[in-house]
């Protein structure tokens, strides 16, 4: 029929050879995707530990559960497979898993949807040019049809399972007496809730599941922090103060930027205890203790957890199978074309760091928790054809403000590029915590932004942020943020 014909069979004179076809991959193939795999490290919490499902003696994935396939599919596979297979089946492939990653988002806009679905469509016509015809079963059909899924139901993790074999792993490690699970189900369930509710009655107590963070040491703080909610208008005073104090230097940006850095902290102080002499200043009493600064002795810890989030610093992340010390950070930056550049454009800018050191930050009535990371330059930063974000970790800048807010950034990760050596590609972990179904709810047929718990049973302060909007009351007064996992 003169259809691919250079997958014919090659007759020879003693042997007839079958070509390899797009889809097959060498052994050295095999070994690099499995060597990918095996370096991979993930946050915690976000599949099983990718090291123990890979055997390197034969080059296979073994003992992979629902859940790691998934992940497997939506963020790890196109990584493993950037230097392997031909362009067009490896493109063909990333495709397919992109499609997956977008269907599963927390977030999913009703407009994009048609052309999601004519993107899949196109994406299965481009694997039947290169894969085989016994791969396309009825699975694969079934693939078409998961978007119109998606445009009547809504997104796909309300339907999927697995919160709920998750929840029958916890149930089922309830049991001891194998002869009546049903009884040992029901008296440990009613004993934990039990302890759960007295602990409201009880204080200075530590709630179950939530590690303590280990103190390391002492170090010099920061000399404030200054881009919270509350000082931003005294920034914009500062910069007015500045302009006025040197007309001369109204027009250079970076100059005035570099003088607001050094002197801003000095100013806000004297300018709170101004305003406090006068008569309702309004000052709130938050600013005035930011304003006189954080106590000089700080601790450091090796991990800190921020609404449900962990993260680590990179030593401690060395000596883990895990990785939390990722973060990205969107800010509002100058931007210059080159060092002759003298009109700087302001605007929007992501970031990519490591986290060094935790520090926690002592204002005698809060504590604010910052990390110092070292952040990639932009030199080190590169966007490639298929939209993965590439960072050479070696690249550091920003080394003159390497502080950030814990609750401005985002977790992140990065895996070693196979196709590019010294580079890493970033991924992101998407969040799964079950409070975010509160805020957004499902608005007719513009964004559906909200997802259910994953993780076990909902936390405390979000069950009683849920109790409080349904107009009930709040039940669960004085406890923690705790998981019953």
């Amino acid at each position: 029929m003169g259809v691919k014909t250079d997958l014919q069979p090659k007759y020879g004179e003693r042997r007839t050879r079958l070509p390899p076809g797009p889809w097959n991959l060498s052994r050295a193939e095999k070994r690099e995707v499995c060597n990918s795999f095996y370096g991979m490290k993930v946050p915690e919490g976000y599949s099983s530990n990718i090291k123990n499902l890979v055997s390197l003696q034969d080059s296979r994935l073994l003992g992979l559960k629902s859940h790691d396939c998934h992940t497997l599919m939506q963020l790890l596979l196109p990584v493993a497979i950037r230097s392997v297979l031909e362009k067009p089946a490896r493109y063909a492939i990333t495709r397919l898993c992109f499609f997956f990653n977008a269907i599963c988002a927390k977030t999913v806009d009703v407009s994009k949807l048609d052309k999601l679905e004519e993107d899949v469509v196109v994406t299965l016509c481009l694997l039947e040019k290169y894969f085989p015809p016994s791969f396309f079963d009825i699975m694969v059909h079934l693939v078409v049809h998961l978007v119109r899924e998606v445009r009547l139901c809504g997104p796909v993790y309300f339907r999927w399972m697995y919160p709920f074999e998750r929840y029958m792993k916890v149930l089922k490690g309830y049991v001891q007496n194998r002869t009546r699970p049903e009884g040992c189900i029901a008296e440990r369930y009613i004993a934990e809730e039990a302890v759960e509710f007295c602990t409201q009655h009880l204080s200075d107590v530590s709630t179950v599941g939530v590690p303590s963070s280990q103190k390391m040491g002492v170090s010099k703080p920061l000399s404030g922090c200054t881009n919270t909610e509350e000082v931003l208008p005294y920034i914009e005073q500062h910069m007015i103060h500045i302009k006025t104090a040197y007309p001369k230097f109204r027009k250079r940006t970076k100059w005035l930027q570099d003088k607001h850095n050094s002197t801003f902290i000095q100013w806000l102080r004297f300018k709170v205890q101004s305003e406090l002499e006068e008569d309702n200043h309004g000052v709130s009493e938050n600013l005035r203790w930011l304003a006189a600064g954080p106590n000089m002795a700080v601790p450091l810890y090796r991990s800190y957890l921020i609404k449900g989030i962990k993260f680590n610093i990179k030593a401690q992340d060395d000596v883990r199978t895990t990785q939390n010390s990722g973060v990205y950070l969107i800010a509002q930056t100058m931007q210059v074309a080159s060092a002759k550049d003298k009109n700087p454009i302001l605007s929007n800018m992501g970031f990519y760091g490591v986290i060094q050191e935790i520090w926690d930050l002592d204002y005698q009535k809060f504590t604010i928790p910052v990390f110092r990371c070292d952040w990639i330059d932009s030199s080190g930063l590169v966007v490639d054809e298929l939209g993965f974000t590439l960072v050479d970790l070696s690249k550091i800048g920003h080394r003159n403000d390497q502080f950030v807010l814990a609750s401005q950034v985002k977790q992140i990760f990065f895996v070693d590029d196979p196709m590019h050596r010294g580079w890493s590609v970033v991924l992101s972990m998407p969040n799964r915590e079950y409070n975010d179904v509160i805020g957004d709810e499902v608005l007719g047929d513009v964004i559906i932004d909200c997802e259910p718990f994953t993780r076990g049973m909902p936390n405390v302060d979000t069950f009683d942020e849920l109790v409080g909007e349904l107009g009930g009351q709040n039940i669960r007064d004085g406890c923690e943020d705790i998981w019953i996992e």
